[in-house]
């Protein structure tokens, strides 16, 4: 077992790492661009939402509850649509700063766990692929598969979701790289 405090430089790094890898991924290469999508006629669905006063929150539309689900009126709703989700933010412009330190302590919080985890599976003084192996596999547990979820129940598009996993190994495989490299001999 290797303590978690021999582990803060590789738990550090990573983040750092990670956190430099997944600016340039974003800001500089172009294939996250497709994600998001403008609304038809936003600005008149924007007048039409503004009356409504919404908290930030996740909604969903039509409503129901479970045991509504069945009901007539409830199914012709979902039948004529939209259905969907909305995620309502507080109103003002992108809080960059206040996103990128999250995602840092995001990403140190991974790199905790992928310490917590790789210091009990792993001994002092193992090989280089071997701690590979177990950091790879925690971190893209994390970065990576955490994200099928938005697919599969928020409606995110697949096309997405799979660049989100991609992302994810890749961040997974920077982690794990950064952990053999100062792993503990």
């Amino acid at each position: 077992m290797v303590p978690l405090t021999a582990l803060w430089l590789p738990i550090l790094l990573s983040a750092v790492i990670v956190f430099v890898a997944s600016s340039i991924m974003h800001m500089l290469l172009p294939y996250h661009r497709s994600d998001y999508q403008q609304l038809p006629d936003e600005d008149k669905l924007l007048s039409a939402l503004r009356p409504a006063a919404l908290k930030p929150g996740l909604y969903v539309f039509p409503f129901c509850t479970h045991k509504d689900m069945k009901s007539p009126a409830l199914v012709e709703k979902y039948k004529q649509g939209p259905v969907g989700f909305l995620t309502i933010v507080p109103s003002a412009p992108p809080a960059m700063p206040k996103f990128l330190i999250q995602w840092f302590v995001y990403c140190l919080v991974i790199g905790f766990f992928v310490a917590y985890l790789t210091g009990h599976a792993v001994t002092q003084g193992a090989h280089y692929l071997a701690v590979f192996r177990v950091a790879g596999t925690a971190a893209f547990l994390a970065y990576g598969l955490a994200n099928l979820s938005n697919g599969i129940w928020k409606g995110q598009r697949w096309a997405t979701t799979i660049k989100e996993v991609i992302d994810g190994l890749i961040y997974g495989l920077l982690t794990a790289g950064t952990f053999g490299w100062l792993w503990p001999r």
